[in-house]
């Protein structure tokens, strides 16, 4: 068993390390879908509306709540599956949560980029509103995710990945990095049979 958490700021790439999880046939669990379905549940729009309600679960469920919900959804997929990819993990209380839950079989990896580089890159999806369509800024977004506790969540990884050179490079460190943990597994197994 071994649970992959990723932290980055926004368009750093989590998605993307989620999507190479995928491909390899490795379950996500999603830390945003955890709010945007909170979010559609209080009937407001996720595109606007999605800092709002994951800073209104933390404050009324505390700095914990986003990553307790997603135990259970973590924990389902472990049945099926020896690894797990949880993508954005946003401070150290819940690298704690994490970390308390699945002990040495966590690797907490930090997905790092420029903000020029960022900003492009979220740009280009047009998943999220943009300031002028009432959604959040970039740097409004950054200091939101601070707040939360993501700089010690960063400085706490296992492993950083400076996410800045081509797409293909990014997916093959995702992949490397996943093999590793896939080895430790097949160790461990092993050790103990």
């Amino acid at each position: 068993m071994h649970v992959i958490g990723t932290v980055g700021l926004p368009g750093s790439g989590k998605g993307e390390a989620a999507t190479v999880a995928r491909e390899d046939g490795i379950p996500v669990v999603t830390m945003g879908d955890v709010v945007r379905q909170e979010t559609a549940d209080r009937g407001l729009d996720p595109a606007t509306d999605h800092g709002t309600v994951a800073q209104a679960l933390r404050e009324e469920n505390g700095p914990t709540a986003i990553a307790e919900r997603s135990l259970p959804m973590i924990e389902d997929r472990l049945e099926q599956h020896d690894t797990v990819l949880v993508d954005g993990i946003r401070s150290g209380t819940e690298v704690d949560v994490f970390e308390a839950a699945f002990d040495d079989a966590f690797t907490l990896v930090s997905i790092e980029a420029p903000f020029e580089v960022r900003a492009e890159r979220i740009d280009e999806r047009g998943r999220d509103a943009s300031e002028a369509e009432g959604g959040e800024g970039l740097k409004e977004r950054d200091e939101r995710e601070r707040g939360f506790g993501m700089d010690d969540a960063m400085a706490r990884s296992d492993v950083v990945v400076e996410n800045t050179d081509s797409l293909e490079a990014f997916h093959e460190r995702i992949r490397s990095i996943i093999g590793e943990t896939d080895d430790v597994n097949r160790a461990q197994a092993e050790s103990k049979s």
